[in-house]
């Protein structure tokens, strides 16, 4: 379990920092299969804590029987789930005074300067003392790992060189709120200067991963409290891309045009979706531990955007 524990650690700290090294499905795959539950990454420089603690949401598979989050619940909200960069923006007396990444959702790196150096979002707002907007920093589909490329941004040490990047910004929440409702909360911020992601056609032009659902009413949405992790008043509905079973037959190791060496699995041939798969990306040694990964082994694949295939589970044992 430690080795597990400390590969997602490691997993999670690449995916706040935009270079992921596992898929989603295959971090909660393995993040379920021991309890882990650390809401992200925490940085180690330059942070601060955000003003309002950043939740996760908890993730709800349509091929899975488990009981609707809000079942029973009329008034509730649907937006796209945005697949970018989360960050918080802290505004004093109607001024921008800080800008945090993520991270572990506790605390976030300072990354102010960027935004105080572009207009990706608005410098004052009339909107309180002390607000806290959260949402997400996205880049277009056109982009390629256009995901990569909005967390990236924020890693650029040259605010000069961020006002470069093709990203723009969706508010998807508002502390304390100024209205009862989520949907009024989502109006306000447009009036103030923010796209949100209640923009329409959004999902057309921005990637996503999913839908989230929340109650629209604030007083019930808080009602529903918190776990350590997410709230309870919010889901994200994710489409879960199927899995096939197959033997695991060997590993070769790839190397790439940098230079860098990954294991390849050889796969017993299996058909998955429209195409027939013999081998299928490893990550890195890491992984392999993880998954406790051994030649004979039944494994479940899936072709990863319906391009790449990988390995997303062992199958028993």
């Amino acid at each position: 379990m430690d080795k597990i524990k400390e590969f997602l650690n490691r997993a999670a700290r690449h995916y706040y920092n935009g270079n992921p090294i596992i898929s989603d499905e295959q971090f909660d795959q393995l993040a379920d299969s021991i309890g882990y539950n650390l809401v992200g990454s925490k940085q180690h420089e330059n942070t601060e804590k955000h003003f309002r603690r950043m939740y996760s949401l908890q993730k709800h598979y349509e091929d899975e029987s488990a009981k609707n989050p809000l079942d029973g619940f009329v008034n509730v909200s649907m937006t796209p789930k945005i697949d970018g960069a989360a960050i918080s923006i802290l505004y004093v007396d109607g001024k921008l005074a800080r800008v945090l990444t993520r991270g572990d959702g506790i605390e976030g790196r300072i990354v102010t300067d960027k935004f105080l150096a572009t207009k990706l979002i608005p410098h004052t707002i009339s909107l309180g003392d002390i607000v806290q907007i959260t949402g997400e920093i996205a880049a277009p589909k056109t982009v390629e790992n256009s995901r990569n490329y909005a967390a990236g941004a924020l890693n650029l040490l040259d605010p000069e060189e961020f006002k470069t990047r093709a990203v723009v910004f969706f508010a998807y929440g508002i502390y304390p709120n100024p209205t009862a409702s989520f949907d009024d909360d989502m109006k306000t911020l447009r009036r103030a200067g923010f796209s949100t992601v209640q923009d329409r056609n959004i999902a057309e032009i921005y990637p996503t991963d999913g839908v989230v659902f929340r109650l629209n009413n604030n007083e019930d949405f808080e009602a529903q409290g918190y776990t350590s992790k997410h709230p309870n008043g919010a889901y994200a509905r994710k489409e879960r891309s199927e899995c096939v079973e197959t033997t695991l037959l060997g590993v070769e190791w790839q190397v790439g045009k940098s230079g860098k060496v990954t294991p390849v699995a050889l796969l017993e041939p299996v058909q998955v979706g429209d195409a027939v798969v013999s081998r299928a990306t490893l990550n890195n040694p890491t992984f392999i531990e993880a998954l406790d990964l051994r030649i004979g082994d039944r494994v479940a694949i899936r072709r990863a955007g319906l391009i790449i295939p990988q390995i997303v589970h062992k199958v028993g044992g």
